[in-house]
Parts: structure tokens; sequence; C-alpha cells
């Protein structure tokens, strides 16, 4: 059995056409959008509406300085649209119709953190799994999923609102998501495990936040794979836990190439 998985596409719909090739199912960890193009700042749905020289501002910011800063410098381009959350969600709709397209039969998905899953059943057509929250066995392994990404420390989530909002989730319900899955051969989240060497991201210079809960699953149950991404430059790809091979399957927008399992 060969499965292959990907992670962090961001607009790449080329590559993603090519993802499945050769193997018996796709897996899909999330963040589709390109929402912001950290290196080709005109790209991307910010790129298209506000401009390249802006962007480079708020990547800069981004790398920067402080979350307040980057807010703030955030909400100020947004105040210049008249209608921005009809904008984005076009832009967002454009993006996905072009993805999801390309997806071969069978795909297992789940949104990330630069997603929004509501609108995923409008563009998931037949073979298209998804899958967040779930189990599907594959090969004769059983594969569970956790999507998104946890909430920052003491921030309160917006519900309402707003151009866009991140599918940020509370650690209670991200814990309550990833309780369900602990008899599972394949552990499939958007987020790493809360190792060190797997959240510190050499570029951004900052440790993303991992999940004590997949790491609990793990510790517990040891199953043959933990794979995750949203790390783009993480200080360690893999990691040995007991049994289980944790591994950040690569940010898929830049190398092009799915992690490979077999069985």
């Amino acid at each position: 059995m060969r499965v292959h998985v990907v992670s962090d596409v961001h607009g790449n719909a080329d590559a993603l056409a090519r993802a499945g090739d050769g193997a018996d199912a796709l897996v899909v960890l999330g963040d589709l959008l390109d929402f912001v193009d950290y290196k080709q700042h005109d790209k991307g749905i910010m790129g298209a509406l506000f401009g390249a020289e802006k962007v480079g501002v708020f990547a800069r910011l981004r790398r920067e300085s402080t979350r307040d800063e980057t807010i703030a410098y955030s909400r100020s381009l947004w105040a210049t649209l008249e209608d921005p959350a009809s904008a984005v969600e076009e832009a967002i709709r454009e993006q996905y119709a072009a993805l999801f397209k390309v997806l071969p039969s069978p795909t297992y998905a789940i949104p990330g953190n630069v997603d929004t899953p509501a609108l995923w059943p409008e563009f998931a057509g037949a073979g298209i799994e998804l899958v967040d929250g779930g189990t599907a066995e594959i090969g004769g392994l059983r594969f569970g999923f956790a999507g998104g990404a946890l909430l920052p420390p003491h921030v309160v989530p917006r519900r309402t609102g707003g151009a866009w909002r991140p599918y940020l989730r509370t650690p209670e319900e991200f814990d309550a998501s990833v309780a369900a899955l602990e008899a599972v051969d394949v552990l499939c989240s958007h987020i790493p495990p809360a190792l060190p060497e797997l959240t510190y991201d050499v570029i951004a210079r900052r440790h993303e936040i991992g999940s004590a809960s997949l790491l609990g699953v793990i510790t517990a149950h040891q199953p043959r794979w933990s794979v995750f991404g949203h790390v783009h430059q993480p200080l360690s790809s893999r990691r040995r836990v007991g049994r289980t091979e944790c591994r950040n399957v690569g940010h898929f927008k830049e190398t092009e190439q799915p992690y490979v399992l077999r069985w």
C-alpha cells in the first residue's frame, strides 16, 4: 500500500495535481489557501487585495514585531476595503475551486489554520473525504484526523465579524477531537505534537504551538506514524517517540514533493 501525504499547499494547484501520482490514496493535512505569500508579496489573497508593498510591510512585522503591532497593521489594511468580507470570500472561493478540482480520488482532507472549512463541502466532489475529527480505514490501517490549529494562550476566539477568521480552536475543543482518535495506526493532524524540535521554525525563529494532547495519544497508544505540517522550516522534521515515527511531511508549496507512507 502506498499513501502520499501533503500539507501547507498554499495555493500550489499545479503541484497538487501531481501529488497523488502513483499512490493508492492522497492525504491532505491542510492549509490549502495561499493567504499571505511571504516570498512573492504580490501573490496570495492579501497580495491581490493590497499589493506587494503593503504585504511586504505585513511580512516584516510578522517576522520582527510583536503580535499586537502586526494585528494593528493588519486591521488598518482591512479598513481600506469597502466590503472586506465579500472580497476575501470571493478570493477564497476562486482558490478552492482550482485546488479541489485537481484532487484525485480517493483523497482524505483536513483543514489547516489558513483554511475556511465551512466552504469545503461546496467544492469536495466524489472521492474527496472530509475527515476532520474522524477516522478512516485505508489499506487495512486506521487513520485518525484532527484539523486546525490552537488558539494562542489567553486569546479569546472571535466568533463573528472581521474579513476572515483562521481555523483556530480552543484547547478544549481540539483536545476533545484528539481524544476520540486513540486507537489509530496513523495520527494525522495539521499541527505537530508538542515537542520543541518539531515546533521550532528556524526561519521565523520562534516556536509554533504544538499539541500536548497529540503527544499524549502518541505516548499512550504508539501509532505507527504521526504526520503533520504547519511548521514550514522545522528545527527537525522527524522525531521517534517509542514506536511512533513523528514526521513533518514538508512545506508542499515549496517542495512540491509528497511524503510517502508504505506498508
